[in-house]
């Protein structure tokens, strides 16, 4: 059995950074970060694993906690942590980009490293987008918790408690009234459940979308789903299947920094959008990331 293994870290990348995008005080309860560490459960050839994951040295050391894992758990464990936090990305052809305009090639120094961080489950990816929207993510996050807590599986690691996202199947039984005693609306309880069947009766799922040819035909798979608007598939395109057009248009963070940049003077600007967006094919998702990054750095400075 596997007890840890070293993954080497790629050029451009700064655990730090990425860390510093898990832990920004909303207490997300699939993942805990502490002592500079990230721990996480997942399934591992059919069973859970708990594992952490730190820097050492020009690596990326994951020490297996709790559970068992083969070498083939291992190459998984592996292939999981290389999505989630995009490790096979070559991020110099996205700075050259950002240095050629003053408004963001701060960028480059500031948030150095930093990966799109990526949501590997596709059904996770959709229950989350539609728990966040219109709402604030402090509120978001306490639903999450909500439902994890009540219907997630619960792994023990020493005396901690960590969860595994609801399955499609558990989501599908619950009844609206079980949701909306949580605080859920019932448009979202609508929406979650819908989506959960469509994934039990295989009308979609992380397999079926990957197979389409293409974003446009993929986010009117999603867009079919009720309760999936074109902010809710542009969301889960770019943070499960890593489509690099993919931008979240209408997103009020996005809009707060695009401003903040003097990239529009006001939210309705759409064809300065799409100019501004026009510069970047091809990391379009990423330059999305970034800004909504810079919405915690107090003063934009351009150099």
């Amino acid at each position: 059995m596997i007890n840890s293994f070293l993954i080497p870290k790629p050029p451009l990348f700064s655990f730090q950074e990425c860390l510093w995008f898990l832990d920004r005080g909303y207490g997300d309860c699939l993942f805990r970060v502490k002592n500079r560490q990230v721990l996480k459960a997942i399934l591992v050839e059919g069973s859970p694993v708990v594992f952490a994951v730190h820097e050492y040295e020009n690596n990326l050391k994951v020490n297996v906690l709790e559970g068992n894992c083969s070498k083939n758990g291992e190459a998984f464990i592996w292939q999981y942590l290389t999505e989630w936090f995009d490790l096979g990305k070559d991020l110099s052809p996205f700075y050259n980009l950002l240095n050629q305009d003053l408004r963001v090639a701060y960028m480059v120094e500031n948030f150095n490293g930093l990966r799109l961080m990526g949501i590997e489950d596709l059904f996770e990816a959709l229950c989350w987008s539609i728990i966040g929207q219109q709402i604030n993510l402090n509120f978001a996050y306490k639903l999450k918790r909500k439902l994890v807590e009540a219907y997630g599986t619960k792994v023990f690691y020493e005396d901690e408690i960590f969860y595994l996202f609801p399955e499609p199947a558990v989501i599908s039984r619950i009844s609206i009234p079980d949701l909306k005693a949580m605080q859920f609306s019932e448009s979202k309880a609508t929406y979650i459940l819908e989506v959960a069947r469509a994934f039990v009766e295989n009308r979609l799922s992380k397999e079926i979308l990957t197979a389409l040819p293409g974003f446009e035909i993929r986010q009117k798979a999603l867009i079919a789903i009720k309760g999936v608007g074109v902010w809710t598939a542009n969301y889960v395109l770019m943070k499960t299947l890593r489509d690099a057009s993919s931008i979240p248009f209408g997103d009020v963070g996005l809009l707060k920094a695009l401003v903040s940049h003097q990239i529009i003077n006001e939210r309705k600007e759409v064809e300065k959008i799409s100019a501004f967006f026009s510069n970047y094919k091809g990391w379009e998702s990423y330059l999305v990331f970034y800004l909504w990054r810079s919405l915690s750095t107090p003063v934009f400075q351009a150099k």
